[in-house]
């Protein structure tokens, strides 16, 4: 896929304080693919209450794995799109059936394969896994930010991978360098 100047990928909506009450209230999402068809991420602060132990055994995809690390054990609540469906975004490896580099150091791959090998010293360094996803149709998104209902700021791993979920919009917030309670929930035009 091509990248246009103003594509979001590799980019994090941070959700307005506006938005509370709301599936994406206080929500921090990773943007993978941004286009003139639209755009679709994956929810990086919200666990969904399932362990990813939990998750392979019932898939029945890991005999006996190794302790997942503590930051990658929950499960996320990726978006309300496809709730069923799992995504993994990781640091690069190029072994996996369906997966897409987003930058030379974040994958998403929606295969199982990848899977049957997390506890395992074939898993990828660090990683997240989510069921579901956020999507916009084209031009969406970018009502959506001209109304005031997310920022943008560019991804990194360190706040994507190291973070932990429930610190993840707060730090996001802050490397603004404003208070976000603070603004006004109205686009002004001059």
């Amino acid at each position: 896929m091509e990248k246009s100047m103003d594509s979001l990928q590799n980019h994090f909506l941070i959700a307005m304080p506006s938005l509370q009450d709301t599936y994406f209230e206080r929500s921090l999402i990773y943007i993978c693919e941004h286009d003139e068809k639209g755009a679709m991420g994956i929810v990086v602060n919200k666990p969904s209450g399932i362990i990813v132990d939990e998750l392979l055994e019932q898939m029945e995809l890991s005999e006996e794995p190794e302790p997942i690390s503590t930051l990658a054990r929950e499960v996320l609540a990726g978006g309300p799109v496809n709730p069923e469906r799992g995504f993994v975004l990781h640091t690069t490896q190029d072994c996996w059936s369906n997966s897409d580099a987003i930058t030379p150091e974040v994958m998403l791959t929606t295969s199982q394969d990848i899977l049957a090998c997390l506890g395992s010293d074939k898993a990828p360094e660090k990683f997240v896994i989510a069921l579901g996803y956020a999507g916009w149709t084209r031009g969406q998104l970018e009502q959506e930010l001209t109304e005031n209902t997310w920022l943008s700021i560019p991804a990194s791993p360190e706040l994507l991978f190291d973070i932990e979920h429930d610190k993840r919009w707060q730090l996001a917030t802050e490397s603004l360098g404003f208070d976000i309670w603070q603004l006004s929930q109205h686009a002004g035009h001059a």
